[in-house]
């Protein structure tokens, strides 16, 4: 029989194991998410709501797309959970939901979550906690700063060369025209602006009005009325798909026909030109990296029969003319290749360094000669566009795959 000390030693033993314990059972739960177990947990922020809500067809493709792979596998065996959460485009939701993410949730990294003020917003939070923060669904320049922030990383071509592509391409084809730009008050408006000026250089002047919108604006007739008074032959637009919808419209029902150049975020048939009327949208002209499913020229495309095979079975709600469809598609076809890459090896560290080696990866939908290219000091992984003009049903390329806007990778990024 114990004696009351023996009793008591034999507590304070056990009492002192648990203390012993609790740190070790700590770090282990901490280290859960960075460590290969029989499941990918992958966080993503999208605005499922809110003025910006039709780029949410980028976060239903993803989950479709991640849910194929499943059926077929998993990659490397293991299966995708995909955990995407509505911030209504708030930077402060945003992080609220990042660090439920991240701290509830236990996701292993976060990707492709949408827009450059809630990125922003949760960047260091995620570089403190050296957690990816991958393919993030903005053409900012803030995601290729590998040095300042190495967990961080971009995926689309970035705003500021796309409007340096639209100067290139006015200079060479309406030299004489005057030029109105319409573009959204924040950001991604302003990056895309100093492109258009900067890619026009000393001709410039031939920009004669220029005009700014709150994205949460719902009227654009007032806009649209002075810059046709300018006497502006092109009008450029810069904003989200609603509003480019409303533009053309209004444009149309004033009788100005601009050469109408809209950016490729707004550059979708089902969110922009379709609600604005597709014979109002004719002759329109964007940017573009992917192919356009609903272009006949590639009907009998391996690739975008899959596509449709891909719509149909797991995403039977979408709208095959939705670029922001096949946006998701590709992008979440890119982090499968990144998570193939690492094989066993689902370490944090080694996630970011096989995104950091991407060599020449052909994304299934992207265009041809638009390849993937990364390095340790290069962040920006499509680093090329064509021009593309609507034809009243789809998009149609104009000229050859350019790259020459985009400026070369520095070396103190």
């Amino acid at each position: 029989m114990q004696t009351k000390r023996q009793t008591a030693l034999s507590i304070s033993l056990v009492f002192a194991a648990m203390l012993a314990a609790a740190p070790l059972r700590a770090q282990q739960a901490q280290a859960a998410p960075d460590a290969a177990g029989s499941e990918i947990r992958v966080g993503n922020v999208m605005p499922y709501t809110g003025p910006l809500a039709a780029f949410a067809t980028i976060g239903r493709a993803e989950a479709a797309y991640f849910d194929m792979i499943n059926e077929h596998g998993g990659i490397n065996g293991r299966k995708v959970k995909f955990v995407s959460v509505d911030d209504s485009s708030n930077p402060k939701t945003a992080m609220e939901q990042t660090r439920d993410l991240v701290e509830k949730q236990d996701v292993l990294l976060m990707f492709g979550s949408f827009g450059t003020p809630s990125n922003l917003a949760v960047r260091k939070y995620l570089n403190e906690r050296k957690i990816p923060q991958l393919f993030v669904a903005s053409g900012d320049e803030e995601w290729a700063h590998p040095r300042a922030f190495p967990w961080t990383m971009g995926w689309q071509p970035t705003f500021r060369a796309e409007g340096q592509i639209y100067a290139n391409y006015i200079q060479a084809a309406y030299p004489s025209c005057k030029i109105a730009v319409l573009w959204q008050n924040d950001q991604f408006g302003r990056d895309l602006f100093r492109g258009l000026q900067e890619g026009l250089g000393d001709t410039a002047g031939m920009i004669v009005a220029d005009l700014a919108f709150d994205a949460s604006e719902t009227a654009i007739q007032n806009q649209i009325g002075i810059l046709k008074n300018s006497g502006a032959d092109i009008l450029v637009f810069d904003g989200a798909p609603a509003i480019a919808a409303r533009a053309i419209r209004v444009a149309a029902d004033l009788d100005w026909h601009p050469v109408f150049i809209l950016d490729n975020a707004s550059a979708s048939i089902a969110s922009a030109l379709r609600p604005a009327g597709l014979q109002n949208s004719l002759g329109v002209i964007s940017t573009s990296f992917l192919k356009d499913a609903g272009d006949a020229a590639w009907k009998n495309d391996p690739q975008i029969k899959a596509w449709d095979a891909f719509m149909d079975k797991y995403y039977p709600d979408g709208d095959k003319d939705d670029i922001y469809a096949v946006f998701g598609y590709a992008a979440a076809d890119t982090l499968m290749q990144v998570l193939r890459q690492c094989g066993d090896d689902l370490s944090r560290d080694n996630i970011m360094r096989q995104a950091a080696s991407l060599k020449d990866y052909q994304s299934p939908i992207a265009l041809p000669g638009i390849v993937i290219n990364t390095g340790p000091k290069d962040f920006r992984p499509i680093k090329q566009m064509r021009l593309v003009q609507f034809d009243g049903n789809a998009w149609q390329p104009i000229g050859d795959v350019i790259e020459s806007a985009f400026t070369a990778v520095r070396e103190d990024n």
